[in-house]
């Protein structure tokens, strides 16, 4: 019996990052035949509200598209599993702390799997984890942990040297620039994919790999195997891009009273702000190489040359954070707490450096933090008094 649907990808959650993977993949909409859909969070509100509403709302085009539910929202892991409906290839780009309960469930299916004596067949979905962030390499061993705990209590038979491997083997990382927005919330949110970016493919095992980049660029994804098949290089890396555009981009974006304007990475990544990115690089590249993301014989100019390369190649986008920044600021709903892509790099980056004894590092990414939230706090706070009634 199989429970995968050959040529299929799900994508989950229905969210920002979902929408945007979900309009690429069916060309700007344009290609809807039931082949990619959404699986749902088990117990999510928002993906109820999408149903009760019974239609998506997605700005692109210069115009609104209102997508049916019924057939996009498919259900959680467990009820495809039953449904024998399960995708190919799994999309993941939830919140990174919401990761572990998704590799939870996955555990949960492989249990069924055994109970039903399916298990050696492993007919398991090829699993991408898009979120952004630093965490490939310690959720991979939280889930390894899952696996071997559930041996222990009975549920699974012992894993090793046969299953293990290939399951794990199935643990993709899939480092993005896709960009996307979410205007409101619940079933009134209003999607805004962002352009076509490339997502590149590592981690997990080779032949899965190629895979699943031939059925997501089959369906007009933009996937590419990373030239360095680890995935906590590829995080790094990206970490690197991103906190250089988004990160100092917003201490550029907003002067000394608050008051912010909305960059491009052209206006960011230039000759007069090298000196500051080279800093910020310089210290995600010796946290790297302290926990061996980066090789001993590796030139930080060579990096950071190619960090500089990568973000000209994006000179017209205007980097996610200060987009989800400026939405805020027009909602009224800014607060004085880390934008979502700088939490989930700077807290993994610090937790590393300290425990590699790079305190110099660690003090330096708690400092960017730190003046981070007191830029949004005083952006914030300029906001509020400029609609109090005088």
């Amino acid at each position: 019996m199989r429970r995968v649907r050959e040529g299929t990808i799900g994508i989950v959650p229905a969210g920002a990052l979902g929408v945007a993977f979900f309009y690429q993949l069916t060309r700007g909409l344009a290609d809807i035949d039931g082949s990619i859909f959404f699986v749902e969070r088990a117990g999510s509100k928002s993906a109820e509200a999408l149903k009760h509403k019974g239609e998506m709302l997605v700005a692109a085009a210069g115009q609104i598209h209102r997508l049916p539910t019924a057939e996009l929202l498919r259900g959680d892991l467990l009820e495809l599993f039953e449904k024998d409906a399960l995708p190919e290839v799994l999309l993941a780009g939830p919140n990174p702390d919401q990761l572990p309960e998704l590799l939870g469930t996955v555990v949960r299916w492989l249990e069924r799997a055994h109970a039903q004596g399916e298990l050696a067949e492993l007919d398991l979905p090829l699993l991408v984890l898009a979120s952004n962030g630093i965490y490939y390499q310690r959720l991979r061993q939280q889930f390894i942990e899952q696996l071997e705990e559930s041996t222990l209590l009975g549920r699974l038979p012992d894993l090793w040297p046969d299953l293990m491997p290939r399951i794990v083997g199935r643990l993709l990382r899939g480092v993005t620039i896709q960009t996307g927005l979410r205007d409101g919330s619940g079933a009134e949110a209003v999607y805004h994919p962002g352009p076509r970016g490339i997502t590149r493919l590592a981690g997990g095992d080779e032949k899965v790999r190629a895979r699943a980049r031939e059925l997501l660029c089959a369906r007009g994804g933009w996937f590419e195997l990373a030239q360095h098949s680890s995935a906590t290089r590829l995080e790094f890396d990206k970490g690197m891009v991103n906190l250089t555009a988004n990160l100092l981009g917003q201490f550029q974006a907003f002067d000394s009273k608050g008051h912010f304007t909305l960059l491009r990475v052209r206006d960011i990544v230039t000759p007069a702000n090298e000196p500051e990115m080279r800093e910020l690089a310089q210290h995600v590249f010796e946290t790297g190489r302290a926990v061996r993301a980066y090789g001993v014989d590796e030139k930080f100019s060579d990096v950071f040359a190619q960090m500089l390369c990568t973000n000209r190649e994006h000179d017209e986008h205007v980097p996610s954070s200060l987009q989800w920044i400026g939405l805020r600021l027009r909602q009224g709903r800014l607060e004085a707490k880390l934008t979502p892509t700088e939490e989930w790099l700077l807290d993994p980056l610090i937790r590393y450096a300290y425990a590699a004894g790079l305190h110099e590092s660690g003090d330096y990414f708690t400092a960017l933090k730190k003046r981070a939230i007191a830029n949004l706090a005083v952006a914030a706070q300029e906001r509020q008094q400029a609609h109090v009634p005088g």
